[in-house]
């Protein structure tokens, strides 16, 4: 039994990484599927898939969330499921981090998922019935990481929360996924943390890298009806790293 049929999902940054990973198990599971991206290249590449529909997209850009939504309605009938997660990293030391790195993390990583949840959530509300999933970071759970990257996940779960809770009686769901460090195109090009990102897998319980399944597969049940009674929950996925 497909998990999600007959369900449409927008995934954020849906066209690479962990996304794209998100976006082939949601089309197997019976989904119609918008990869929502901004990389061009990416987004022709993984349309040429059943049930995949690349749209571009600036998630920091009111009018592009508001054209997108608008054109899924349009062409699809109804959105079921949103997920939130595109996100930028950087490898700049914090004595350098300067107002405009601050905001442009901030703006991508925080103030993206806002919009998101902010359009979306209309066109749930006439349905009584819709999944939101996050994704946040495990630096926004523990004390690792003073920079932009780990405030901007921290918004995200704080507003994971709030979003629960104000629209759970509209029969929305709002949920958020931590992950730890995952091998994907975004991890293997920060060069300067392959001496520490070897110090987290040997501190790390499992004993090594997280893969971009391991956090779809997650992700898929928070968004699918098996999980219709949660909401405002934190999964962490991070191999026990933050258990220790």
């Amino acid at each position: 039994m497909k998990r999600l049929e007959n369900k449409v999902a927008i995934i954020t940054g849906g066209a690479s990484g962990m996304g794209e990973r998100m976006a082939h198990l949601f089309s197997q599971e019976g989904a119609t599927v918008i990869a929502a991206d901004i990389n061009e290249a990416a987004l022709e590449k993984i349309s040429q898939f059943d049930n995949i529909h690349g749209m571009k997209l600036n998630v920091a850009s009111e009018e592009d969330w508001q054209h997108l939504l608008k054109e899924v309605k349009e062409r699809f009938g109804k959105i079921d499921i949103l997920v939130n997660n595109a996100g930028i990293s950087s490898e700049k030391p914090v004595e350098e981090v300067n107002i405009d790195d601050w905001q442009k993390m901030l703006t991508i990583n925080g103030f993206g998922p806002f919009l998101g949840i902010k359009h979306v959530v209309p066109y749930m509300k006439e349905q009584r019935k819709g999944a939101i999933v996050n994704i946040s970071s495990f630096t926004a759970q523990i004390g690792m990481g003073f920079n932009p990257y780990s405030a901007s996940k921290g918004s995200v779960r704080a507003m994971s929360r709030a979003a629960a809770t104000q629209y759970g009686r509209a029969g929305i769901r709002v949920n958020a996924v931590f992950p730890g460090i995952i091998e994907t195109p975004m991890t293997k090009n920060l060069e300067a943390t392959k001496g520490y990102v070897e110090q987290m897998v040997a501190a790390t319980p499992l004993q090594r890298l997280g893969q971009p399944e391991d956090i779809a597969n997650a992700v898929l049940f928070l968004a699918s009806d098996e999980s219709s009674y949660i909401t405002g929950a934190e999964l962490v996925i991070d191999g026990g790293f933050s258990a220790q």
